[in-house]
């Protein structure tokens, strides 16, 4: 079932690089990486077992395995190297000339610190450490007992981490909102008229844009402390994957910069 998921993502990610040739070259790189995670999460999966363990809220970066996790970092970083732009792939090249134990202390500062978090790592090794303890975080988040939480918490129950994307998806006649974190893909419930970044609930504050080209994703920016989210409402295209889609609407972010906003967490593509 869980595998299921990349699979969506992957396909997705395909569809889309057709569709919109403009972020064809990313969306293209997004699949291949996909395409590694999944293999990574099946691994995982098959070493660690499919059964749901009881996690406190936020304590799911408590965990960190080097001994599963260190053996598959090489054959990555020798993917990025084929298949990332240039300066990527220097990085990861540089990176795989390392030893293991200093693999160890990338791949955990950057565990321990987590998405967007100011961390003593080049901002290549963040990044990679990032794409590669993703498949690990989602299967701990995928195999966690755990409830939804109450109120409105703006960084991810399980892990701790920033929102990537939020979503819209169907209920009752129109549509409710989560936030998907950029690390282990929890999704959790949130308020519709709050920004995510601050907390701001005032209407006349919260500004909306969306393109034609686009109608089913939406900017959601905050003139209080000026960052912006991107929603997929799914009401609007039951097809959509909004961890793929939001890579695809670039034009979106292009507005949102223009008009002041940033990014409340840039995703793999750097945008």
């Amino acid at each position: 079932m869980n595998g299921e998921k990349w699979d969506l993502r992957i396909r997705r990610a395909s569809q889309l690089a057709i569709a919109h040739p403009f972020a064809s070259e990313g969306l293209q790189f997004y699949e291949r990486i996909a395409r590694f995670q999944k293999s990574l999460y099946t691994e995982i999966e098959a070493a660690c077992g499919r059964r749901n363990v009881p996690r406190a809220s936020g304590a799911l970066r408590q965990e960190f395995d080097p001994f599963l996790l260190l053996p598959r970092f090489s054959p990555f970083l020798r993917l990025i190297e084929q298949i990332a732009p240039s300066p990527l792939s220097h990085s990861a090249r540089e990176l795989g000339a390392q030893s293991g134990a200093q693999w160890q202390e990338v791949l955990a500062k950057f565990w321990e610190a987590g998405v967007g978090t100011p961390v003593n790592l080049e901002p290549a090794d963040a990044l990679l450490s990032w794409m590669f303890l993703q498949p690990y975080a989602e299967y701990l988040a995928d195999h966690t007992d755990w409830t939804a939480p109450n109120g409105t918490p703006t960084v991810c129950p399980l892990c701790s981490g920033k929102p990537q994307v939020g979503a819209l998806r169907p209920e009752g006649d129109g549509g409710k909102r989560s936030l998907i974190c950029s690390l282990c893909g929890t999704e959790w419930p949130y308020r519709r008229i709050v920004c995510p970044a601050c907390g701001e609930e005032d209407v006349h504050k919260l500004a909306v844009y969306t393109a034609k080209a686009f109608s089913y994703v939406r900017v959601e920016g905050c003139d209080a402390c000026h960052c912006y989210i991107k929603t997929v409402d799914l009401t609007k295209d039951g097809h959509a994957v909004p961890v793929v889609d939001e890579l695809a609407t670039i034009p979106l972010n292009l507005w949102a910069t223009e008009h002041g906003y940033l990014k409340l967490q840039s995703n793999f593509l750097g945008i």
